[in-house]
């Protein structure tokens, strides 16, 4: 069997924790036999117990906590059950954690990794459904970076990148999964077949690296239209591009970043200036969120001709619980498919 992005993020957080014995798992019902509500953490309780915590229902708590054993010297890793319960610890996150190193004038570090599942598609409803990771993009010296599963040649899976952040950071990073994306193989060009996927770097600060991957359809034609998306999204684009080229013969690149905030877009500009065309594709609500400060970079950039821009995101609304709801609620393939034939002028 293919290795799924559950297994890379579980072998990376054991990675991390039999590199550094100064790694803490901490989170609520993250100890084996039932190893966290998505089984991220199955296991390491097992094997290293006096590094995995388990912690009261209390995430403001859990994340004042972590700041605290960061800046002892301690390199925590807290798992946020839901994404949507980000919000019980926002205090903690925008006017602490990612301040302290400015407050105390370069003298202190925050080595601390936030990860938790984003996302709907599960009829979790309002509560338990949402992409909330908007709320934090740029916000000062806090990264905010999201795993992805498609992979070129000798490329970082993403409990890779995972792990390396826990070992390395000394910046807070909220770490964003997608509920759905757990159970996605890896994908490299073996298991594309149709596609073939490039790589470049942001660097982000500090000279690390964070990758930008690039899907295209192998050997088509020049592209007419650029997608760009992160995370599970990424999933919908490739099944909206397969669509797009073998039933219309519309050709498309993908970009896709992990780095979300500090947030770069040379490798996306230089894409858009050869198609002419941006079709930007985020699970949550378009409104003021990651698609619209793509859009606003790209004018920045004085990008002539651009031809078109469209965003897919979420209606702006709360996530149903019913299916055909909470369907019509978030984007689907159709959607993209139809973004892209708007723009290049076939559409019914």
């Amino acid at each position: 069997m293919s290795r799924t992005v559950l297994d890379s993020l579980n072998t990376g957080l054991l990675t991390a924790l039999g590199t550094n014995a100064d790694v803490l798992l901490l989170g609520e019902d993250i100890l084996d036999p039932y190893g966290g509500a998505f089984k991220v953490t199955k296991g390491c309780s097992t094997k290293y117990p006096e590094q995995v915590i388990t912690t009261p229902i209390s995430e403001a708590a859990l994340a004042g906590v972590a700041a605290g054993l960061a800046l002892r010297g301690m390199r925590p890793v807290v798992e946020v059950m839901f994404g949507d319960f980000l919000t019980l610890m926002t205090d903690q996150l925008v006017n602490h954690i990612s301040k302290f190193r400015w407050m105390y004038n370069n003298t202190v570090s925050v080595p601390l990794v936030i990860r938790t599942p984003m996302g709907g598609r599960r009829g979790y409803g309002p509560t338990h459904s949402q992409t909330l990771e908007k709320l934090f993009l740029g916000v000062p010296g806090l990264k905010v970076v999201a795993a992805n599963h498609f992979l070129a040649k000798e490329s970082e899976e993403p409990g890779d990148m995972l792990s390396r952040l826990i070992l390395e950071t000394e910046e807070p990073v909220l770490f964003i999964e997608n509920k759905l994306q757990y159970l996605l193989p890896l994908k490299g060009e073996m298991q594309l077949q149709d596609f073939e996927v490039q790589e470049t770097f942001d660097k982000g600060d500090n000279g690390r690296r964070f990758p930008v991957r690039m899907l295209g359809v192998k050997g088509a034609p020049k592209p007419v239209c650029t997608l760009t998306a992160y995370g599970y999204m990424g999933e919908l684009c490739m099944q909206a591009m397969s669509k797009l080229a073998f039933e219309y013969e519309i050709f498309c690149r993908l970009v896709m970043p992990t780095l979300l905030s500090p947030f770069e877009v040379d490798g996306l500009i230089a894409s858009v200036k050869e198609t002419g065309n941006l079709v930007i594709i985020e699970e949550g609500t378009g409104t003021l969120g990651w698609g619209a400060e793509v859009a606003a970079r790209c004018a920045e950039h004085h990008m002539h001709p651009i031809k078109g821009l469209i965003r897919v995101a979420a209606k702006d609304t709360p996530v149903p619980a019913a299916a055909n709801l909470e369907t019509a609620t978030l984007p689907q393939v159709d959607d993209i498919v139809d973004a892209v034939r708007k723009l290049t002028g076939s559409h019914d």
